[in-house]
C-alpha cells in the first residue's frame, strides 16, 4: 500500500480519536454476559422540568448483577443540574453503587437559586444549609426539586461516563429505580419526589447518561 494511504489514514484515526476526547461524556449500556436483554431497556427522556417515572415491562422480571438481585420497581429519567458528588469505596453498598449524585431539577436547577445553599454529602445523606437570610426556596419546594440518588452503572462504559460527571453540570441519565437484595440484606429506591429522609434517596440502576 503507498505510503500516503497510510499517513491519511493515521492521520483520519487521530482526528476520531481527538473528536471522541473533545465530546460529552455519554454511554449507553449493553447487557452484561449472562444478563437478559432487558436490563437495560430504556425509558423515555425525561424533560428539562421535571423527571419521569414510568411503568415497569411485564417481561423485565429481576436479574443478578454482581452479588446482588435487582428487582426493578420503575423506569426513570431525569435531566438535572449535579450540585454535588460523593464517591464511597468502603461502605456496604459501595461495591453496588460507588457513587452519590445530588440533582437538582425545575427551581433547583437554577445556580442563581442553588449557591445560595451549603451543600454537603456524607454517609449516603445529603444535606443543604442556609445563611440568616433564609433558604431561597419554600422548603417543600427545595424537597421536590431537589434528591440524593444513588448511581448503579450498568457496566464499565456507564460506570466511566458516571466518574466523569462534576458539580455544576447538567446532567441527562435514564435507568431503574431498583430494589437490590443480598442475602437479608435489603437496599430499596424511593419512588416518589415528595419525600425526605431516610428512605428518600433513589436508588438508580443507571442504564444511559450523559454530562455537559
Amino acid at each position: 500500500m503507498p505510503r500516503w494511504i497510510w499517513i491519511l489514514l493515521a492521520t483520519l484515526l487521530a482526528a476520531l480519536l481527538w473528536a471522541a476526547n473533545r465530546g460529552p461524556s455519554a454511554a449507553v449500556a449493553q447487557p452484561l454476559p449472562g444478563q437478559a436483554w432487558f436490563t437495560c431497556v430504556l425509558p423515555p427522556p425525561a424533560s428539562p422540568i421535571e423527571p419521569l417515572q414510568t411503568g415497569v415491562p411485564e417481561q423485565m422480571q429481576p436479574f443478578m448483577h454482581g452479588e446482588f438481585l435487582i428487582s426493578p420497581l420503575a423506569g426513570f429519567s431525569i435531566e438535572a443540574r449535579v450540585l454535588g458528588r460523593e464517591d464511597y469505596r468502603f461502605d456496604a453498598q459501595a461495591s453496588l453503587s460507588p457513587t452519590d449524585l445530588a440533582l437538582g431539577w425545575n427551581a433547583m436547577a437554577d445556580p442563581a437559586v442553588y449557591r445560595n445553599l451549603d451543600i454537603s454529602q456524607s454517609g449516603r445523606w445529603y444535606q443543604y444549609r442556609w445563611g440568616p437570610e433564609g433558604p431561597p426556596l419554600p422548603l417543600d419546594e427545595i424537597i421536590r426539586s431537589s434528591a440524593n440518588m444513588h448511581m448503579i452503572p450498568a457496566n464499565k462504559d456507564v460506570a466511566l461516563a458516571l466518574s466523569r460527571v462534576r458539580p455544576d453540570q447538567t446532567l441527562r441519565l435514564r435507568g431503574w429505580l431498583v430494589e437490590a437484595r443480598r442475602d437479608s440484606y435489603l437496599w430499596r429506591s424511593s419512588t416518589t419526589r415528595e419525600d425526605s429522609g431516610a428512605g428518600a434517596c433513589e436508588l438508580i440502576y443507571v442504564c444511559a447518561v450523559s454530562s455537559f
